[in-house]
């Protein structure tokens, strides 16, 4: 499933480790899961793919003639779902897949596998470009897939698993577990369109 096989260099720079990422590329998992100091780049990539998806969120809002009013608690409530969701999406990857997932190889911890899902984000910053019209939501559906295929390798490499389909599982999982309570969440605050 990877598609790139080249090493990546060891304390790469938070641009490099991205593109590593984004190419999918299982060298870069294994060194930013590796790497204890990465959690806080993980943490930025999450910064920066929530700002890039709230920035073409509101510019989908402007261009389609909606109001400026929430356009500021949007791009907040962005970011910050986009640091939660990541937290507790690392933690149950954690639980689930080293409990109900687990192989005899799994040796994993939260840090590794919030290192390797942080950088699983880097291709969300072309949701900056969901305001294009036509081809901005083609972009956002495709990006979104692509962070989930880097989703899936991320989880296997930081669990240490022979089978993707056991990776699949634990992201597919996961991913129902921290929709709900996020739904529900942005409905009471009335932010994402999700407002009566």
């Amino acid at each position: 499933m990877a598609m790139a096989a080249e090493p990546a260099a060891k304390n790469s720079p938070l641009i490099q480790r991205m593109i590593g990422a984004a190419k999918l590329n299982v060298h870069t998992f294994e060194e930013v899961e590796g790497d204890p100091k990465a959690t806080t780049q993980a943490l930025t990539v999450v910064i920066i793919v929530s700002l890039a998806s709230a920035i073409g969120a509101v510019l989908a809002t402007i261009m389609a003639g909606g109001g400026a009013g929430t356009l500021a608690k949007d791009v907040i409530f962005g970011v910050v779902r986009g640091i939660v969701v990541w937290g507790v999406w690392a933690f149950l990857t954690y639980i689930l897949g080293t409990t109900l997932f687990k192989t005899p190889d799994t040796k994993a911890n939260w840090g590794q596998l919030a290192r390797t899902t942080g950088f699983a984000q880097s291709p969300g910053v072309f949701q900056a470009l969901f305001f294009i019209p036509v081809v901005g939501p083609i972009i956002a559906v495709v990006s979104s897939i692509w962070q989930l295929v880097a989703m899936v390798i991320a989880v296997r490499q930081a669990l240490d698993y022979k089978n993707t389909l056991r990776a699949v599982g634990v992201v597919v999982v996961s991913f129902i577990i921290v929709l709900i309570p996020l739904f529900l969440f942005a409905r009471a605050l009335g932010v994402g369109g999700m407002s009566r």
